[in-house]
């Protein structure tokens, strides 16, 4: 092991790749200025060659390659990480061993910040969906909420009330789940072509389990292109999950964006299970930024839901608790973080923001649209 990651670096860390690493940071971080530009030549232009190649060589492999690849590079940083303390302990830790230790740092961190934006992240820098259907997203009032959070209760309740257990089960099959959220985007991409969806590459995460202790229902890999999805979360939640992990695949980075895109791929699938998984995301979200200015408002809502969203939303609440230690917090704060240095300056509240994306939409087409 130690000899293979040796002769790794060794080969990777020639002085052209440190003037190509160093260049291509530059070029990434001077087109990040210009959003119309990533919009058109990345976004629209490579990005799409990039992650269709990417879902094509692994959508077809039945478990995540990019998860593999995750594990392979958290045993390399652990090891590195023993070589360098174990050095310490035993006072071999010379200048030298330093200095070429400090090297291997920096050049994975700019392999990996070039590699990460050239075959994704420069998608956190497009103009986006706002702008794909002349959205105004600006700040929004309280009777805005309040109109938006009436009609996407109405939405839910009505859900509630025809989504059967066996639609649910179903699901439990992921197979069914993964191409009934393909059949999603299909729908979506009869009324907005730019989100139609190709190669399907959408997988159960093989942490899942881990990720119920760190917080997360699923993520994309932008080294392979493919979305992984917590199955071990409530099954209501599921779809709608999905459905916006292959948002990111499609190149929408923002998790408010991405939080939309899911929404408009749900809403227009004849699903009681999708709509309602994503209607109640969506009230969860409304009524969480109603709390914030009127809590009155807010409890009349709640007051309000459908039996079935409230057993639901008491089942939420449960899973996550019995789940609660206190590295999760850690995680989601650093996590917070990458999304502020991402385009991102909420931070963790970017997936909160889709209100003001659905806010936009209703006064644009009308709350029939919602």
């Amino acid at each position: 092991m130690q000899q293979f990651i040796a002769r790794l670096f060794s080969r990777l860390m020639k002085s052209w790749s440190w003037v190509f690493l160093i260049v291509l940071t530059i070029l990434i971080k001077w087109a990040s200025w210009y959003p119309g530009w990533v919009e058109r030549n990345y976004s629209q232009g490579v990005y799409p060659v990039i992650s269709n190649v990417q879902r094509f060589l692994f959508g077809w492999i039945p478990f995540s390659v990019g998860d593999l690849f995750y594990g392979f590079l958290v045993l390399v940083i652990i090891y590195k990480t023993y070589q360098f303390f174990s050095a310490i302990i035993r006072r071999k830790l010379t200048r030298r061993i330093f200095i070429a230790g400090l090297q291997q740092g920096i050049f994975f961190f700019l392999f990996v910040y070039v590699f990460f934006n050239l075959l994704w992240g420069l998608n956190y820098n497009r103009r986006g969906i706002a702008y794909q259907l002349n959205l105004e997203v600006k700040p929004y009032s309280v009777a805005d909420l309040d109109t938006l959070t009436n009609v996407i209760q109405s939405r839910v309740n009505y859900y509630a009330g025809f989504v059967t257990e066996a639609q649910r089960d179903s699901f439990d099959r992921k197979r069914r789940l993964f191409t009934s959220a393909v059949d999603a985007y299909r729908s979506v991409a009869k009324k907005h072509s730019f989100l139609t969806y190709k190669s399907k590459s959408i997988k159960p995460s093989l942490f899942s389990y881990l990720g119920n202790y760190l917080g997360f229902q699923g993520y994309y890999n932008p080294f392979s292109g493919e979305g992984q999805v917590n199955t071990t979360v409530p099954r209501f939640l599921e779809p709608y999950v999905t459905t916006h992990e292959m948002a990111h695949q499609l190149g929408y980075g923002k998790e408010n964006e991405a939080n939309f895109v899911g929404f408009l791929a749900c809403r227009e699938y004849n699903s009681n299970a999708f709509r309602y998984s994503v209607y109640y995301d969506m009230f969860r979200y409304s009524v969480g930024e109603v709390y914030l200015r009127d809590t009155t408002l807010a409890i009349s809502f709640l007051k309000k839901a459908h039996p079935q969203v409230l057993k639901d939303q008491r089942e939420f609440r449960d899973f996550y608790r019995r789940y609660k230690n206190p590295i999760e917090p850690i995680v989601m704060w650093g996590y917070g973080h990458f999304l502020k240095a991402n385009n991102q300056p909420a931070g963790k509240r970017s997936y909160n923001e889709v209100v003001a994306w659905l806010i936009a939409y209703y006064k644009k087409y009308g709350t029939e649209a919602l």
